[in-house]
């Protein structure tokens, strides 16, 4: 035998003996082990961005099923195509139309919406930022935005931390029980928006302003 049979024959793995060996005790002890093992708390950050994620969607449905959002986005659509930012915006249509882009999937283009409303003063788009940066985990953004709703010396009518406690408590019950009367997209509504996110491909991440196909999809959903 040469050396290098000697090694190889050093080298095999001995083989189990089959016999006293129960295969079903040790998956079972296993699995037990895994039960039992200690899990890692999430991280703090993380847990607030998940929360932020889900109270933004719960206050989204709740302005996409408001009585008059279908009548905003008809202002919106019917509007001429001036550059972003006209004065003559309909600036709670850009709040409706940034909530439904963002439940359906296009959240580059709520942010774009929500800050054209924020912009023009509106303080639930403000708050809608909020959460939507929180959830992304950018802090400073989300201070920013929380700041708008809070502190505009320039609005006497400013909303309190109260205010935000009770929206935030309400937006977690909701999220926790789920007790809502307010509904997520329909697939044609989706369909409409991913139909106007596809108008000129390539051209642009931002979804264009909503037309008239799009407010009739919206005012079917609010009538149901």
């Amino acid at each position: 035998m040469t050396a290098i049979d000697n090694l190889l024959a050093d080298a095999r793995i001995p083989t189990a003996p089959r016999d006293g060996f129960d295969v079903g005790a040790a998956l079972r002890r296993l699995a037990a082990d895994a039960a039992t093992a200690p899990t890692a708390a999430p991280h703090p950050d993380t847990v607030r961005a998940t929360q932020a994620g889900q109270r933004l969607s719960v206050v989204c449905r709740w302005i996409l099923n408001k009585p008059d959002a279908a009548d905003h986005v008809d202002r919106l659509a019917a509007e001429p195509q001036t550059p972003a930012g006209d004065e003559h915006l309909d600036v709670d249509g850009a709040l409706v139309f940034a909530c439904l882009l963002h439940l359906t999937d296009h959240p580059e283009s709520a942010q774009f919406w929500w800050q054209l409303a924020a912009g023009a003063g509106h303080r639930a788009a403000a708050y809608c930022l909020h959460l939507h940066h929180l959830a992304l985990g950018e802090t400073r953004e989300a201070r920013h935005w929380l700041h708008e709703v809070t502190d505009d010396v320039l609005d006497p009518d400013a909303p309190d931390s109260a205010f935000l406690a009770t929206l935030e408590t309400v937006a977690t019950y909701v999220r926790k029980t789920g007790t809502s009367l307010a509904s997520a997209p329909t697939a044609s509504l989706e369909m409409e928006v991913d139909r106007l996110a596809t108008v000129k491909p390539g051209s642009c991440i931002i979804v264009q302003r909503p037309d008239r196909r799009l407010a009739d999809r919206l005012h079917d959903f609010t009538r149901r």
